[in-house]
């Protein structure tokens, strides 16, 4: 089962990733702003991680948008995604 947004966030600060107010809003406006799945966001938001070292939002936004409008509905999909776009190696 996949977590939710809430559940993802949770599970990286215990692993001590820090998000600020600031970076949790930008995670929210995405999912709303793009109408995507918690898995897209999650997986939007580890490949952020990855790719950034940091959470950086509007690279997180720009992710989102593209993963979205890209079709991406599997894991395997969202690294092949990366992969080909040089984001993560």
């Amino acid at each position: 089962m996949e977590k939710t947004v809430e559940e993802y966030i949770s599970f990286l600060e215990s692993k001590g990733f820090s998000f600020g107010e600031d970076a949790v809003g930008f995670i929210f406006f995405g999912k709303h702003y793009t109408n995507a799945s918690d898995f897209l966001v999650n997986l939007a938001i580890e490949m952020t991680l990855k790719a950034q070292k940091d959470f950086d939002g509007s690279f997180y936004i720009s992710l989102l948008e593209a993963l979205k409008q890209s079709q991406v509905h599997t894991r395997s999909e969202a690294e092949s995604f990366a992969r080909d776009r040089g984001l993560l190696v």
